[in-house]
């Protein structure tokens, strides 16, 4: 059983060879006796011709015997095709193979979906998710995977053409529950103890930083016990970086190189570098989230100046309050539906808005609104000089503090880009591949349920030299040195400079966090230890490869570029795991298990 070519291989050059193929029967036809085998691999196809009607009984039967999706080896000399029968879309187009003897070596029954790309993109994901090594067979989710490989090639050629070290860190590691929930593992011969599985090998990179390794990389898996949606899974795979000696400008170029291999590698496509900044702040303002798809405009503005004193109550009062009023223009698209607009205001609403207030310019340039009406003439005009407004335009508008109302109009100005696109009046390139660092990110968030200050990023994070003088002031105005790599509104990764010193480690520990002395001792103490001999200064960064390759393969899910994922129950369709385990197996764990109703 060995083949002497892959299905997609043999040309016109190789014509009157003798070649042995192996691999699964794509489809039959039936020409007048004759049939025409397509057998496909990996690598492709090649038309197969026998003749069922042979003197050897053997092989008539084995021929017969075939369905589509069985496994066959052909063996047989390469034919030119005839004239006119030449498919010039096949690579293989010119020629085909005479079988002169078949082995079957598995008869496939009929598969519960066409393995066929265009046909099985309409079949229901669940179907797919249960016979998923079927799903794998066809030729688009091939390529995905083929792709996810030569991405993680590339990713590994350049990190060692660098200097780095592919380093492993534990999956059982320690509960450190102030981040995403946690998946626990208990230890059985710890009874009433329990492991973490790594949400990010963030402590263990630092560590090797501390013991000189200087260049770190893995790819990493790691894992978060949080809702699925298209693009998160409970297990995922991260390019986990660190390294030592660094600042955020080394970063970016290191960074900014390997997008350049892996584009290129995989693309074949150049694409320019530097890449442009934004500051978190700018980021929000223009486009009411930090991580903007910059493709195209509908950029926001703020209007806080002009309604101040406005008599429409609604803006005054927000103003008054310490609120913002922004807005942003989708052009020509006052021809919006019912239906639409009320999707609309139900996304604002589910980011905290009481509803959305518009305005549509109608034929004639007139203003459509039932909020126009308290609108002075200069209110009406500072809107009109800035937006440029033209007949068929809507205009939106968020009254609220300054983040819920950049994310209200965020997630409208997405919303009305799909609209827009609907209607053929945004087009968007598929190779088109805007690259952004978002930078100087806060590097504390007051959490107002917990009554105190939390990470933005993670507590490791270095504070911008300048700003240290605020962490006991002005927490809050205490810019990190956290960086975003965007594309296409996409976070692809992120990482900053980190707190290497003790002393600074442990005030924002105690001090900012407000993490008590002895939960940090148990949680941080090995880091803090380590702190004292000798830490370098050091910094880095990890990257979603899950979300790198969906973005390189145009998908729109993450699903679809893992080989074998969840579904947005966490379950896994075709093993159905999760599952019940024996009493044994608990008792040995020293766990016992009580269902508990919804009010419990």
């Amino acid at each position: 059983m060995k083949r002497t070519h892959h299905c997609g291989q043999l040309r016109s050059s190789d014509v009157g060879k003798s070649v042995a193929l192996i691999g699964w029967v794509d489809s039959i036809r039936d020409h007048g006796g004759i049939l025409f085998i397509d057998l496909r691999d990996r690598e492709g196809l090649t038309q197969v011709k026998a003749n069922p009607n042979s003197d050897d009984a053997d092989f008539n039967a084995a021929i017969n015997s075939l369905k589509p999706e069985s496994v066959a080896e052909f063996h047989g000399e390469v034919e030119a095709r005839e004239e006119g029968t030449i498919n010039a879309k096949m690579p293989t187009g010119e020629i085909e193979v005479q079988a002169r003897s078949v082995v079957v070596h598995n008869i496939s029954e009929t598969p519960p979906f066409p393995i066929e790309d265009d046909k099985g993109d309409k079949v229901n994901e669940d179907l797919r998710l249960r016979y998923r090594y079927l799903d794998l067979r066809r030729n688009k989710m091939s390529k995905v995977v083929r792709m996810r490989h030569n991405t993680t090639k590339a990713i590994r050629d350049y990190m060692d053409g660098e200097g780095f070290v592919d380093v492993e860190t534990p999956i059982l590691f320690k509960s450190t529950p102030e981040g995403a929930r946690e998946y626990l593992v208990p230890s059985r011969i710890n009874p009433g103890e329990f492991y973490a599985l790594p949400q990010s090998p963030q402590q263990f990179k630092q560590m090797l930083m501390v013991a000189g390794v200087e260049r770190y990389y893995q790819v990493a898996r790691c894992f978060r016990d949080e809702d699925l949606r298209a693009d998160r899974q409970m297990e995922f795979t991260q390019l986990d970086i660190e390294l030592s000696f660094i600042d955020r400008e080394d970063m970016y170029a290191l960074i900014e190189g390997l997008m350049k291999k892996i584009w290129k590698d995989v693309l074949d496509m150049e694409i320019e570098a530097p890449f442009p900044r934004m500051s978190f702040q700018d980021a929000m303002d223009r486009y009411g989230v930090d991580k903007p798809d910059t493709r195209f405009g509908l950029e926001l503005n703020d209007f806080s100046e002009t309604f101040a004193k406005s008599s429409f109550k609604v803006f005054q009062a927000t103003i008054a309050k310490g609120g913002v009023v922004k807005a942003f223009k989708a052009p020509t698209l006052a021809d919006v539906t019912q239906g639409e607009m009320k999707h609309l205001e139900e996304t604002a609403k589910s980011l905290g808005a009481k509803g959305l207030a518009f305005i549509k310019v109608a034929e004639g340039g007139e203003w459509k609104s039932p909020i126009v009406k308290f609108f002075s003439e200069e209110e009406k005009a500072a809107l009109n000089e800035k937006l440029g407004l033209e007949e068929g335009d809507i205009v939106f508008f968020a009254a609220s503090k300054w983040e819920e109302a950049c994310a209200i109009l965020g997630r409208i100005r997405l919303e009305c880009a799909e609209l827009l696109k609907k209607r053929a009046r945004l087009e968007i390139p598929k190779d088109q591949f805007n690259f952004l660092w978002v930078v100087d990110f806060p590097l504390m968030s007051y959490d107002d349920e917990a009554g105190r200050y939390v990470a933005t990023h993670h507590p490791f994070t270095a504070p911008v030299a300048e700003d240290v003088q605020y962490l006991d002031s002005d927490p809050k105005r205490v810019r990190g040195q956290h960086y975003d790599l965007v594309l296409n509104g996409v976070e692809l990764g992120g990482g900053s400079i980190r707190i290497h010193q003790r002393a600074v480690q442990q005030k924002v520990f105690e001090d900012v966090l407000k993490i008590p002395a002895d939960v940090v001792k148990e949680r941080f103490g090995y880091m803090l230890e380590a702190f004292k001999y000798g830490a370098p200064p050091h910094g880095g960064i990890a990257f979603g490869l899950d979300r790198l390759v969906m973005i390189l393969a145009g998908l729109s899910s993450i699903r679809d570029v893992i080989a074998f994922p969840k579904t947005q129950k966490g379950q896994c369709l075709m093993t159905d795991s999760p599952t019940p385990v024996t009493a044994k197996q608990l008792k040995d764990l020293h766990i016992d298990t009580v269902v508990l109703d919804e009010e419990s």
